[in-house]
């Protein structure tokens, strides 16, 4: 099983890879830039909330149900992190 270190740094590479193409995306479209704001802004919120839910499994002392807490955080992280992909894209394709 991973380690919760991994997958930490699973969280921050993803958010922060999200919030490098916001700001590659705010420079290139700055007359979207509150639309941008609010992807960049959800993205640092769901880095919070990932941590929360990482650092607090729901019954540390049942191995089975650790192991669905962690298997269910890296799915919804890899979900919320691909709707946030195709929101920003979404915004930078209108015209």
């Amino acid at each position: 099983m991973a380690s919760l270190r991994d997958l930490k740094k699973d969280i921050d590479y993803l958010v922060d890879e999200v919030v490098c193409d916001c700001y590659l995306a705010l420079y290139f479209n700055t007359e979207k830039q509150d639309a941008i704001m609010d992807v960049m802004s959800d993205a640092v919120d769901a880095r919070n909330e990932f941590y929360e839910m990482a650092n607090h499994p729901a019954e540390k002392h049942n191995p089975s149900l650790v192991r669905k807490h962690y298997t269910f955080l890296r799915s919804e992280l890899m979900d919320r992190i691909d709707g946030m992909f195709d929101k920003l894209s979404t915004i930078v394709n209108e015209k």
